[in-house]
């Protein structure tokens, strides 16, 4: 099972994206600025990797406003790594369902996989198994993949900063 995804377009500018790093856990933490609100689930989704890996998205207003890599998944270096053209620009958008109105949480099991680049400003996060995607630009430096079924297949992160911290992932 996954996360269908509901994608509105967008009407006004792209939104920001900023990633930072903590130095002492390793998460790295993207958040988007200029995202118009809706009206739906405020709260998390999680995606929990078999490995136990741990990716969270932050959900305000019914719509993505961040990521965070909490455990990393297994990472493979790609040197000439680079992230495909988004065909549209949209939102990631949450509903409430009327049957579900207190859920503030959803958490997914699921396979992750990350690939970055060998100087690691680009990063791919796979959901599930590969698969044939759409991609969406839901902010300057981030694209959405999405399956046949509409369901969240990864992300791209651009533009990440070089980790600092003392372990290498």
């Amino acid at each position: 099972m996954g996360l269908a995804a509901q994608i509105v377009a967008l009407t006004g500018p792209l939104p920001t994206a900023r990633y930072t790093w903590d130095p002492e856990t390793e998460i790295l933490s993207g958040h988007l600025d200029g995202v118009d609100a809706e009206h739906g689930l405020t709260g998390s989704v999680e995606f929990e990797g078999k490995d136990g890996s741990f990716i969270v998205l932050d959900i305000a207003d019914g719509v993505m406003r961040g990521l965070e890599i909490v455990v990393w998944p297994r990472t493979d270096t790609v040197s000439a790594l680079e992230a495909p053209e988004a065909t549209s620009t949209g939102r990631l958008c949450l509903p409430t369902r009327a049957s579900q109105p207190g859920i503030a949480a959803v958490e997914l099991e699921t396979v992750l996989t990350a690939t970055r680049s060998a100087d690691e400003s680009t990063i791919h996060l796979r959901v599930g198994n590969k698969r044939k995607v759409t991609l969406t630009r839901l902010a300057d430096r981030l694209i959405l993949e999405t399956d046949r079924r509409g369901e969240v297949a990864g992300f791209w992160l651009l533009g990440v900063p070089r980790f600092e911290g003392g372990q290498e992932r």
